[in-house]
């Protein structure tokens, strides 16, 4: 997207933010797109007979989506990373789901090197992260969101700076900082 398009997807947002719905159904088309990439992203390489869609998916986020109200919309960036967020709880209670259907042992462990794909992490150990990623997130929540937008959501370090308006190197630190707690907090015997 070019930054003139980034600029009307912008006002867009805004103008849907305040009761515009005109602003919505031209705003649909515009970001569809990039929610079937972020779905796709979050279900990449999900085993066969998953219970949702990317489809299905996108459409539950974008149902939730619209019936958020006043909402600030800073930018679509900040759309892209709710967006990302919404799709993280549903994919979470889908596996909280599974997990409670199952019978089974604790979580696995989750590796944080690199940003993966969400749908490789089984059903426990996303529990697992997400119940980590709540702790850290008393802790230092900035730096929870760090972990959120760029495992979960796909943004890249950038994109992730002007979500929180924080500079690049704050991302860069508060991603290595949060992932070696997360790690840490992963890999513990449980007690």
């Amino acid at each position: 997207m070019n930054e003139q398009e980034t600029s009307e997807t912008t006002r867009l947002l805004r103008d849907w933010a305040k009761g515009d719905q005109a602003a919505l159904d031209r705003l649909t088309p515009r970001v569809y797109q990039q929610l079937r990439r972020i779905a796709a992203r979050c279900m990449k390489n999900e085993r066969v007979g998953r219970t949702i869609q990317t489809t299905a998916l996108v459409h539950e986020a974008y149902l939730k989506l619209i019936e958020v109200s006043n909402v600030d919309w800073q930018h679509r960036a900040h759309f892209f990373a709710v967006s990302a967020q919404v799709m993280r709880r549903i994919l979470l209670e889908e596996a909280r789901k599974r997990a409670t259907a199952k019978r089974g042992g604790g979580a696995g462990r989750v590796d944080l090197e690199e940003v993966p794909d969400m749908s490789s992490v089984r059903s426990r150990e996303l529990i697992a992260l997400d119940e980590a990623l709540t702790q850290l997130a008393g802790i230092d929540p900035r730096k929870a969101r760090v972990i959120e937008l760029r495992f979960f959501g796909g943004l890249n370090v950038e994109e992730t700076a002007t979500v929180l308006n924080v500079s690049q190197d704050t991302v860069l630190r508060d991603w290595r900082l949060a992932r070696a707690w997360l790690k840490a907090e992963l890999h513990q015997e449980p007690g």
